[in-house]
């Protein structure tokens, strides 16, 4: 398995924060920071976790 480089967390006031990583073959990467162990990589099943994550009032500071 690639290593993933990840970015510094994106933050806001009491809320998750979420870190985007990539590895040395392009890919693209992101989880909740302090959890980077669970990922996701499909861009598809991105969207549908972080449009979860709006409706539940978790990630509303993107908005």
């Amino acid at each position: 398995m690639a290593e993933i480089i990840w970015e510094e967390p994106f933050c806001a006031e009491g809320n998750n924060c979420f870190r985007i990583g990539t590895d040395a073959e392009g890919n693209a990467y992101i989880a909740v920071a302090g959890q980077e162990e669970r990922y996701l990589s499909d861009s598809r099943d991105a969207l549908r976790a972080l449009v979860r994550d709006i409706k539940a009032g978790k990630v509303d500071h993107l908005l």
